[in-house]
């Protein structure tokens, strides 16, 4: 008995073995397919790894040419960009100079076309230097208000365009308490001639010292004028020791206003009562200098023609 014990524990135990090493050997292969698996996969993994590596590799280069090359075509663009811009500003130099010329061209012509529509012998120095003749007129006159010319005169006429600056001044006399008063203004040709006949037959060839022949007279341009005060009551050399006189000494190239024949001139007898419109700029600038009309040169005068009614 103890024997056939034995001999079934030997087979149990053969069993045992042989259904374990049956396991351990399917262990084994199933182990070994699933490395094997693993091995496969590490390999498909390391190959495509390597088909990405070579890829990014590739790309990476082809990225970096691609990079460069931008750049370059960048530097090139912003070195052409740098001389468009330089290009630019000179042409835009170009164009403020061309625009400069411009505006200098079209004020030397709006000059020149208002140099035309003056009238060239408003500056002229007439009294025994230049002649007007019989036909001319002053291109515009206008009446002078009977409140301004002196009681007994006939009807006085001034140059259109210089009537605003004589109003002015007599206007701003009258504020200052200073009654000035027309006597004579616009002389035609005729007149001037009759003017001087009268004078000649009254005082012979001495009329020549005070009086100006038909021609050479400054009344005949409408710019020039006889002025006095009810006091005085005409052009009389007693009008230099008035107020009105030292007021207009004092302030009638303010408004444009010069006299034509002061103490010691070499033309005509000193005549505080002649005054003549000559422009704002020219009467400023004979009184800033202390000189008069008759003392500088006619090119120099000629200058300030385009501005004498501004």
């Amino acid at each position: 008995m103890q024997r056939s014990y034995l001999v079934y524990a030997l087979g149990v135990i053969t069993l045992t073995l042989a259904v374990t090493t049956t396991y351990l050997t399917w262990q084994h292969l199933t182990q070994r397919s699933h490395i094997d698996m693993l091995l496969k996969e590490r390999n498909f993994f390391l190959l495509e790894n390597a088909s990405s590596s070579n890829t990014l590799v590739v790309e990476r280069a082809q990225a970096s040419s691609t990079i460069t090359d931008l750049a370059y075509r960048l530097s090139i663009t912003e070195e052409e960009l740098r001389e468009t811009e330089r290009d630019l500003d000179r042409e835009q130099n170009r164009n403020e100079e061309f625009e400069d010329q411009l505006d200098d061209l079209a004020g030397t012509i709006g000059v020149l076309d208002k140099l035309s529509k003056t009238d060239k012998e408003l500056l002229q120095k007439y009294s025994k230097v230049y002649f007007l003749n019989e036909n001319y007129i002053p291109q515009r006159l206008t009446k002078i208000d009977d409140s301004y010319v002196l009681p007994g005169r006939k009807e006085q006429y001034f140059h259109a365009s210089a009537w605003k600056f004589l109003k002015e001044m007599l206007d701003d006399a009258a504020d200052d308490a200073i009654d000035l008063k027309v006597v004579s203004a616009y002389r035609s040709f005729d007149e001037q001639n009759e003017l001087k006949g009268q004078y000649t037959q009254q005082y012979g060839t001495g009329a020549n010292a005070f009086s100006a022949d038909q021609g050479f007279s400054e009344h005949q341009l409408g710019t020039t004028l006889d002025l006095t005060t009810p006091a005085v009551g005409g052009p009389y050399t007693s009008f230099a020791a008035t107020p009105a006189y030292t007021w207009l000494q004092e302030n009638a190239h303010k408004y444009g206003f010069i006299l034509s024949y002061p103490e010691n001139n070499s033309f005509y007898v000193y005549e505080p009562w002649h005054w003549r419109f000559v422009g704002e700029d020219l009467a400023r600038d004979l009184h800033a200098a202390d000189v008069h009309f008759y003392d500088w040169e006619q090119r120099k005068i000629d200058e300030y023609l385009v501005s004498i009614f501004d």
